[in-house]
């Protein structure tokens, strides 16, 4: 699914208008009717509700909602913010006529002081202040409303976005100032400020509501930012021939384990294995021979000359795909070989967690990072790699500048993984629970992509298709364990199960299970 940027929401919603010859007052009374909708199917007419409304088209949307619920029995308090340096657009203002046309509708214009009204947590407060295409952050009378609403304990629905938030990106913005919505109810698309984790105090529950809008337009309409969902990757992913070999499904060599961290190697050897990949061999130090071998004897070990740690890393043979990092430990030899093995190794590979940290503490390497590499960072490796961040909005501004000037893949770990391409392209990953916040995870997800990347998906879509399924698996592992008692062996453990369900067959259309 694509995610637009507000412009191009306005394109969206200009060519919608143009095509169905309607006015944008009708495509207004489409959108307040899917709000008051919304309002009517969770709360009685008994509820109070209190509506804010601001002087644009956000305003007009909440004015026309008002009306709506009006009409079917509720009875709204309606407050229109209409001071002297503002001017109603031309829908807010039909909409502020109408209405007081109507009689018995509790409607008041501000145009100088506001007294507001007394709130408290029985009360359910509609805000349509400001839309997406609020262009400077909120000032004076309308940032004190924006406070008292939040401190009211009211139960809050913003309509579009919370006022206040801007739709992409919100760097220097006061949290202060913008409206704490427990529901957003937003039009047609997710905006891209929602999947940052900074916002979801703002953002609440999110309901998309359907507006119809032209699938043409939304097809031609460009953008950078995508939403990956399972029809996506069901349409990637491709059943196994009935005469396979495993060397066709690929050969991995990962790199991983050290002493005391000999899991993470085995979670990432697991999670390739249950993901698919044909062989897969794992380079540790010789103390991780015995664990390996007893919990995952399906995979081969080739033993380093150490002990304990990684201090050479040389390929024997020729391999699909090659992966670095996951338990290896930053040791002095294990860091000299990193470094040794990427300034001579010019294929694409995939590094992730300690492979990270050597080259964290040798930044120059990342000059010599094989071109269509694939790093996978959580928020700590990727800040140290490229220096100190303090969102998650920030991360992805740098992830996009730093993917573009290596020309590398970065996949920046989180509630909503983000897959980082080259041209600029961010893929934005829709599975995935809170319990998957536990140690070893990562390294499941890198045996993951290894495995995709092995089987011969491109790159660009076996980072997608590994990051989406390792999410999946981790929801089939929750409904067993619940997000407390998730750990990432069970996650690795129902990698296949997640690949089985993504591509079950689905009923044709019509079909009627009662018969």
């Amino acid at each position: 699914m694509k995610i637009f940027t507000t412009e191009g929401i306005r394109r969206i919603d200009q060519q919608t208008i143009e095509e169905e010859g309607i006015s944008r007052l009708e495509l207004m009374e489409r959108a307040a009717s899917a709000v008051a909708y919304e309002i009517m199917s969770r709360w009685l007419p008994s509820k109070r509700i209190v509506i804010f409304a601001g002087p644009g088209d956000n305003g007009g949307d909440a004015l026309a909602a008002a009306r709506m619920l009006y009409e079917q029995g509720y009875h709204p308090e309606v407050y229109l913010f209409n001071i002297k340096s503002s001017h109603l657009s031309a829908c807010c203002s039909t909409n502020r006529d109408l209405i007081l046309k109507m009689e018995g509708v509790d409607f008041v214009e501000i145009v100088d002081t506001f007294n507001p009204p007394d709130l408290d947590r029985n009360d359910l407060v509609i805000d349509g202040l400001f839309g997406s295409g609020l262009r400077s952050p909120l000032k004076g009378g309308y940032q004190a409303l924006v406070q008292y609403i939040n401190e009211s304990e009211a139960f809050v629905v913003s309509i579009d976005v919370p006022s206040g938030l801007f739709g992409e990106w919100n760097l220097g913005s006061d949290p202060r100032n913008i409206i704490q919505a427990d529901l957003t109810l937003t039009f047609q698309f997710k905006r891209l400020a929602f999947f940052f984790a900074e916002n979801a105090q703002f953002v609440g529950e999110c309901k998309v509501l359907d507006l119809d809008l032209s699938e043409n337009a939304i097809s031609k309409t460009p953008t950078d930012f995508y939403l990956i969902e399972e029809s996506d990757v069901r349409g990637i992913l491709k059943p196994h021939s009935p005469f396979i070999n495993k060397y066709d499904n690929g050969t991995v060599f990962l790199v991983a384990g050290s002493y005391g961290m000999m899991g993470a190697a085995i979670l990432s050897a697991r999670g390739a294995t249950r993901a698919g990949a044909g062989l897969v061999t794992v380079h540790a130090p010789r103390c991780g021979f015995s664990p390996l071998m007893a919990a995952a004897p399906e995979v081969l070990f080739e033993g380093d000359r150490n002990e304990i740690f990684t201090t050479n890393i040389e390929l024997h043979h020729k391999y699909s795909v090659v992966a670095l990092g996951p338990g290896m430990g930053i040791a002095d030899e294990t860091l000299d070989a990193v470094d040794t093995f990427i300034k001579n190794y010019r294929m694409p590979c995939i590094l992730d967690a300690d492979a990270l940290n050597c080259i964290a503490l040798r930044p120059m390497l990342l000059r010599s990072i094989p071109k269509g590499s694939i790093l996978t960072p959580h928020d700590a490796e990727f800040d140290r790699l490229f220096g100190l961040h303090h969102s998650d909005e920030e991360r992805l501004k740098k992830a996009i500048d730093v993917s573009k000037l290596y020309e590398i893949t970065i996949v920046l770990k989180g509630h909503h993984t983000m897959t980082v391409r080259p041209d600029g392209k961010v893929y934005i990953n829709s599975s995935g629970n809170a319990g998957m916040a536990t140690a070893g995870s990562g390294d499941v997800l890198t045996g993951v992509i290894a495995a995709f990347i092995a089987q011969g998906y491109a790159p660009d879509w076996g980072v997608v298709l590994g990051v989406y399924v390792h999410g999946k698996a981790g929801d089939i592992a929750v409904e067993e364990q619940g997000t407390y008692g998730l750990i990432a062996g069970d996650i690795a453990n129902h990698v296949g199960k997640a690949i089985k369900y993504i591509m079950r067959p689905l009923p044709s259309p019509g079909y009627n299970d009662a018969f």
